[in-house]
């Protein structure tokens, strides 16, 4: 018996030399990453034109960009290409020029729609709505997701859900096909499609140590959306291709701001993003198609908001103009970004190689453009203040009862207590 049993042990033991190290040969023998990433295609004849000297500057310079217009010319004249295209994936796009009017960090309102809610009673904020109907854990979950991180309970998760149903079926409505990204992608698509990080200032989460800074957490499904068109060349009865996606959005900024507090500004978040490919001559017009089903959206939830023509130093890298959203937040007593909307027109097409034929048989750069749809948690603070009722309930919008199973009220949870 103690044979067969010793026996045994010298089995188990093979077995478990023989697993371990078949695993770790199998982790060691994974094979680099290969990234098919077009060369850029950057409008050399315009940048590198002396000619275009001063106006380049000066976009970079109102759009407080890092590119250098100075090295990007003293490069094409030495024909240092490998420093010249460096210094040319630091231009930001051109701006509009109606833009480039607009003084510094000053907005210019274009319209209002909805009504300013009022109440009998002092507006609560949503984290003590939230919290008091056991809907929300957003304070010490640092062992589980980091700060700046939150749990959505019972209803308020199912309010999430209904938002998401509530904004693509809207959306499907308008010919955009769904379609479902990755939340990690090659770092170098974050940086065509313009989140450039500057110096100690990190935007983006990448995923090591196994794989340093090839691959990151996306920022959003505009990302995933512009790799899935990259390499291609499109009819132009194709266009606009007009594609929408679901996605988790993963941001490393942080902020100590008073009104960014709770879950205004998180490190994760979902969000339903509009991705447009578009003609050339018609980007513009997308846009506004863009901004009115924006607009529809939150109309028919009764939020109170503003329309936001951003100056150039809100434009980032990528956009040639940018509509913002804000939404009327009761208990804050104040406006709160909800929804964006950009043309960056040929600058990530330029970067990805998005093509197309146009009618006379020329093939071109498109346009792109996108736009929020649906920001979960912005979207939950505007929603619950708004329809915060007298004894601490919360309302459920008319065109969100459907997805909620008729349900009209948001009581407090009677679900137990979770510790995290």
């Amino acid at each position: 018996m103690k044979k067969i049993t010793k026996y045994i042990i010298r089995i188990l033991n093979m077995t478990r030399f023989y697993t371990n190290t078949t695993f770790k040969q199998k982790i060691h023998s994974i094979p680099e990453p290969e990234i098919h990433l077009p060369k850029p295609e950057y409008n050399i004849e315009f940048l590198c034109n002396p000619l275009n000297r001063d106006l380049i500057a000066d976009n970079i310079k109102k759009r407080k960009s890092s590119g250098n217009i100075d090295k990007v010319l003293e490069f094409h004249r030495k024909a240092n290409s490998k420093k010249l295209f460096e210094e040319l994936s630091k231009i930001p796009n051109l701006t509009q020029s109606t833009t480039m009017k607009y003084l510094e960090n000053i907005p210019t309102i274009l319209r209002i729609i909805g009504n300013l809610p009022k109440y009998d009673f002092k507006a609560k904020e949503f984290s003590n709505i939230a919290t008091n109907l056991n809907l929300l854990i957003n304070n010490h979950l640092g062992p589980v997701t980091g700060s700046r991180s939150y749990v959505l309970i019972g209803d308020l998760a199912e309010l999430e859900q209904a938002l998401i149903m509530y904004t693509i079926k809207e959306l499907l409505s308008h010919n955009f096909h769904l379609v479902s990204v990755p939340d990690i992608l090659p770092s170098q698509i974050l940086e065509r499609c313009g989140l450039i990080n500057d110096g100690d200032r990190k935007l983006v989460y990448e995923i090591e140590p196994y794989y340093g800074n090839v691959f990151s957490l996306s920022g959003t499904a505009e990302m995933a959306l512009a790799y899935k068109l990259s390499n291609k060349v499109f009819s132009y009865d194709e266009l606009p291709i007009k594609l929408v996606a679901v996605s988790r959005c993963y941001r490393a900024e942080i902020s100590n701001l008073v009104e960014e507090r709770g879950i205004y500004r998180v490190h994760q978040f979902t969000k339903v993003e509009m991705f447009v490919a578009s003609e050339q001559k018609h980007s513009i017009k997308i846009m506004e198609e863009i901004i009115s089903i924006q607009e529809k959206l939150f109309g028919q939830l009764n939020l109170h908001c503003k329309l936001l023509d951003m100056p150039s130093n809100e434009l980032g890298s990528s956009a040639y103009r940018k509509i913002d959203i804000e939404a009327w937040m009761p208990g804050r007593a104040r406006f709160g970004e909800i929804s964006s909307c950009s043309n960056c027109t040929d600058y990530q097409s330029r970067r990805l190689s998005i093509k197309y034929k146009n009618s006379n048989g020329i093939i071109i750069h498109a346009h792109t453009l996108n736009g929020t749809a649906c920001a979960i948690p912005r979207m939950l603070i505007a929603i619950c203040e708004t329809y915060q009722l007298s004894n601490g309930d919360i309302m459920v919008p008319e065109y969100l009862k459907h997805f909620m199973n008729k349900k009209s009220i948001i009581r407090k949870q009677n679900i137990p207590s979770v510790k995290y």
